[in-house]
This record gives structure tokens, sequence and C-alpha cells, in this order.
């Protein structure tokens, strides 16, 4: 049976590019809808470029913060066309 992280690397490596989807709905695809926190904290660990963290968003439409800078994390929305 696979960790929660693992679940949670599993479901963000299936968002498109030019996608986003928000941490509350990435905890509910790995089977615990009330850790949209926890999500945070496996993504924050990440830097593995397989693992499109940056396509995770808040539930409020905000873009959250990233491991490797919350303008980064803008930049490459804005370039895979996720945001304008």
């Amino acid at each position: 049976m696979k960790t929660f992280s693992e679940r949670v690397r599993d479901e963000v490596r299936k968002i498109p590019r030019g996608k986003t989807a928000t941490y509350a709905e990435i905890a509910a695809r790995a089977g615990s809808p009330s850790a949209s926190r926890a999500v945070g904290s496996v993504l924050r660990k990440n830097f593995d470029p397989e693992i499109p963290c940056h396509r995770v968003i808040r539930s409020d439409g905000s873009l959250g913060r990233y491991n490797r800078g919350d303008a980064e994390k803008e930049r490459l929305l804005r370039e895979e066309g996720a945001i304008r």
C-alpha cells in the first residue's frame, strides 16, 4: 500500500501542462479529503522535476507557496498558459 506522500505525488504527476488543481483536490484524490495542508507539506519537500508541484494552487485561486520561489511558480504557470 502506498503512503499518503506517494499518493500525493502520483496525483500531482497527472496534472497536465496548462492546468492546475487545488491542494484540497489533490488531498481528496489521494484519499484524505481533509488533508490539504498535508499536501502542501509533501510538496514543499519535492524537488523532482517529474512532479509538477507548481501546478497545485489554493482553493481561493491564489497561487500559494513554491519551494523554488513564489515568483518562479507564477512564471512557470504563465509560461504554461495556466494563468494570465
